[in-house]
């Protein structure tokens, strides 16, 4: 479900600044190395649990522990799963806990991936600021077509669940210069994705 414009400006403007807060964390902002040694060009900071290719880990590659999950983020993932859906996930469903705030210059881009490090069947919740992407949403079998392009531009929502939660997704390019005027932001994308890990 894509709903454009979901977040007010407001709200857009306090997210960024809390962004650029997590940032300065003891995470920091990384580009993880895969498995099979490529760099990722997006820089990647991560709330609740530490998100390396392709696991989650209660503590920084340094032993200290991963910066907690903010109930902000918890709070608009409910609401963002209430307005995809019509109603929030079931009280007894398994809480959002791990958010993953993804920063992309002009030149990043995100390979075709599924999100299947958690153990819950919630739906991922996305939160796009600052400039415009071309978001790929694809099949849940393969990396190829059929896969659907979608402009994702500040403020937007992108929730999958169900039976696309396992949809391969990636972003094969953004779009510089379009975000909003008084967003705080000079360039680049940010976007948080907010998962319910199911880990003990």
């Amino acid at each position: 479900m894509h709903l454009p414009g979901w977040l007010p400006l407001e709200a857009q403007r306090d997210l960024v600044e809390r962004c650029r807060a997590w940032a300065r964390g003891p995470g920091g902002m990384v580009r993880h190395r895969m498995p099979r040694s490529g760099l990722m060009s997006v820089r990647m900071t991560a709330l609740g649990r530490f998100w390396t290719p392709y696991r989650y880990s209660a503590e920084l590659p340094d032993g200290r522990p991963v910066p907690p999950f903010p109930d902000v983020l918890g709070e608009l993932a409910r609401n963002g799963v209430a307005a995809a859906y019509g109603a929030p996930p079931p009280a007894d469903a398994p809480p959002f806990d791990v958010a993953l705030v993804n920063f992309y210059d002009s030149e990043a881009k995100m390979g075709m991936h599924q999100d299947r490090e958690e153990r819950a069947d919630v739906p991922v919740v996305s939160l796009s600021l600052g400039d415009s992407c071309v978001f790929r949403f694809g099949n849940t079998e393969t990396r190829t077509r059929p896969y659907t392009d979608v402009v994702l531009g500040s403020g937007d929502l992108f929730v999958f669940g169900g039976p696309s939660r396992m949809a391969y997704h990636g972003v094969p390019r953004t779009l510089p210069g379009t975000a909003p005027a008084g967003l705080g932001m000079a360039a680049g994308r940010l976007n948080i994705t907010i998962r319910a890990s199911g880990l003990p």
